[in-house]
Parts: structure tokens; C-alpha cells; sequence
């Protein structure tokens, strides 16, 4: 069965402060890298060359080419109606990594923030999910989540449960609504190592994943 909301607070957070430890420091490893480039060429070149090879490098760490979407399958023991209830919460399980890190969870409604501040507190951005839960007609339950990150589009999911008798399965789609750049790509291999975990200390096993992660 899956935990209680308060276990399955708090087993969640352990995970994300582990995902935490970890994508930082492969974050500020793509910077790193970066300029100990531009270093070895103005090293072994001059001035003008290695300012090329930085601009170079700018758009390639920063350019946001790169999107993310897929379909997630879950299973869990719960029941169809905790399940939505969960979903439609202010602490989505989808969304753990999310919650997981963040300073607080400010549910309000059909809207929840979570205020992230990181580079010592120095910064702050406020991610908001917007939730709705539209009307089925054959047995389902859905739930969107609408996610942004200072006001502007970051991700959509889609939770579609249904009742299979000895389990209760969740298809997941999700589409991420902001393109980025290569600077992001540690990060976003980092979350697919704990994604699973965070979902595992709620009560729900990953069945199935198809994921897209490019152009």
C-alpha cells in the first residue's frame, strides 16, 4: 500500500534532496567545462579567437533546442480515488523532484506554489501548478497539472486512472512546454536516475516509460 500523505511527504524529500546533491554539482560542471575551453584557447591562440570559441560556446550551453515529453505507466495498490486525490493535491506524485527541493508548499484552490531559492538563497523562482479535473464518462479519473515557473509555461501532465481489480494503473503523459539548452542536459539525465525512486517511496511502480529527450 502506499504510505501515508505524512511518510510519503517526507521519503519523497529524502529522495529529492538526494537528486539535489547531485545535479547541482554536474550543473556547475557544464560551466567549468565551458570556460576551461575558452581558457585553453585563448592559451593557445589570443584574445580574439578564444572570445569566438566563448560566443561559440554561449549558444550551445544556453540555446534552448532541446524539449522533453513521453508517457509514464504506474501501479499501484491504492484505490482509484485516493489515487486522483493524490494527483489532484498539492503535492502531486509526478512531481516530487518538484516539491521535494522547494522552500514551501502554498496550495491555494486549484493552484499550489512552490518557492525554490537557490546560489546560497540569493535567488528565488516560483514554480505554480494549476489543477483540473475534468468530468469522464467511462469509469476513468483524470487529472491535469499545468506546471510554470515564474508565470511562463514549464510542463502539462495528464493522469488518466483506472481501476484493473487487483490494482489501480495511472497512464501519464507529459509534454514540457520550455526548450533548453545543453547546460540542462546533467539535470535532466540526474532526474531520470531518481525519478523512479521518488515515485517507488509513495506506493506507485513504474510498468512502463517512454520518454523523448532531443531536438
Amino acid at each position: 500500500m502506499p504510505s501515508t500523505d505524512t511518510d510519503r511527504l517526507r521519503e519523497a524529500r529524502v529522495v529529492a534532496e538526494r537528486y539535489l546533491r547531485r545535479e547541482r554539482p554536474l550543473s556547475a560542471l557544464v560551466v567549468v567545462l565551458a570556460v576551461s575551453i575558452f581558457l585553453v584557447a585563448y592559451a593557445a591562440t589570443s584574445l580574439l579567437p578564444a572570445v569566438g570559441v566563448a560566443a561559440v560556446l554561449l549558444v550551445l550551453v544556453r540555446a534552448p533546442i532541446l524539449k522533453s515529453n513521453g508517457t509514464i505507466r504506474l501501479r499501484t495498490d491504492a484505490d482509484p480515488e485516493t489515487v486522483a486525490a493524490s494527483f489532484a493535491g498539492p503535492t502531486p506524485p509526478v512531481l516530487a523532484l518538484q516539491w521535494g527541493v522547494a522552500d514551501d508548499v502554498v496550495p491555494a484552490d486549484d493552484r499550489t506554489t512552490y518557492p525554490v531559492s537557490y546560489l546560497f538563497g540569493l535567488r528565488t523562482v516560483e514554480m505554480a501548478v494549476e489543477t483540473r479535473v475534468p468530468e469522464t464518462d467511462d469509469g476513468t479519473r483524470c487529472v491535469e497539472l499545468d506546471v510554470t515557473v515564474n508565470g511562463s509555461a514549464w510542463a502539462a501532465y495528464a493522469a488518466t486512472i483506472r481501476d484493473e481489480g487487483d490494482a489501480t494503473v495511472v497512464d501519464v503523459d507529459y509534454d514540457a512546454k520550455r526548450r533548453f539548452g545543453l547546460r540542462r542536459v546533467p539535470q535532466q539525465f540526474v532526474a531520470e536516475r531518481y525519478r523512479d525512486e521518488a515515485l517507488a517511496v509513495q506506493g506507485y511502480e513504474v510498468v512502463a516509460r517512454d520518454a523523448h529527450f532531443g531536438l
